[in-house]
């Protein structure tokens, strides 16, 4: 793995990376019989489906997947949800509080000589009233959306979007994700990654390390200033 060079985008992705989970896991896993054990599973149903549909053209967005995924976990452990249910259980997903390390952080990298934006799998709307009820609009220059094209992460086309968009080579853009799928796709364009340690979250072996692997934003706050 080359040094990597300081770069001029941080591209954050969204949940579980600025945004902590814990008020949806609550709700999710009361409509699933207080078995927040099942909430990874859902999670992860949700993410495969998200594939599903960028795989067969079709598309669904992240919310109406999310219930449906659901749907899909209740009706595999014997209990009767409908789609209403299961959409209010999801809907907390608008109201995530940010990590605590996320807000001082920014307010460091922004002064910086980064360009700061983010990239999601939900949809434009959502990620417009999640950065609203954080407080993190501020932050940030653009908000994308994989809406926009219809492809979800970790598909290469959503980071060519950004990449095109901003006009920035891609080597020097720095994508920043909790989720080692989401790194993946990243590097599979050329950028630089950064993998957020946040609880259970793991690396995919099968693909190139992360240039970064830091516990929170202030580690790699850090880690970026003493670049060249």
């Amino acid at each position: 793995m080359t040094e990597p060079v300081k770069p001029r985008v941080l591209v954050f992705d969204v949940n579980e990376t600025l945004l902590d989970l814990a008020p949806v896991k609550r709700t999710v896993g009361a409509v699933l019989g207080g078995r927040e054990d099942l909430v990874p599973w859902w999670f992860s149903t949700m993410l495969h489906h998200s594939l599903v549909e960028t795989v067969t053209g079709t598309f669904h967005d992240f919310g109406e997947i999310g219930t449906a995924a659901l749907m899909m976990v209740a009706e595999a452990q014997g209990l009767e949800l409908s789609r209403e249910q299961a959409r209010k259980a999801v809907e907390p997903i608008l109201s995530l509080p940010p990590h605590d390390d996320v807000i001082p952080a920014l307010e460091t990298l922004v002064k910086g000589p980064f360009r700061l934006v983010s990239l999601t799998n939900s949809s434009s709307q959502g990620v417009e009233t999640q950065f609203r009820n954080a407080g993190l609009t501020e932050f940030f220059e653009r908000r994308y959306s994989i809406e926009t094209i219809g492809k979800y992460k970790p598909h290469p086309d959503a980071y060519r979007m950004v990449l095109d968009d901003l006009d920035v080579p891609a080597e020097q853009a720095l994508m920043v994700a909790a989720h080692g799928w989401d790194l993946a796709g990243a590097k599979s364009v050329g950028m630089q990654t950064a993998f957020i340690a946040r609880p259970e979250k793991v690396l995919y072996p099968n693909v190139e390390e992360p240039d970064y692997i830091v516990e929170n934003l202030f580690d790699l706050g850090m880690m970026l200033a003493f670049l060249a």
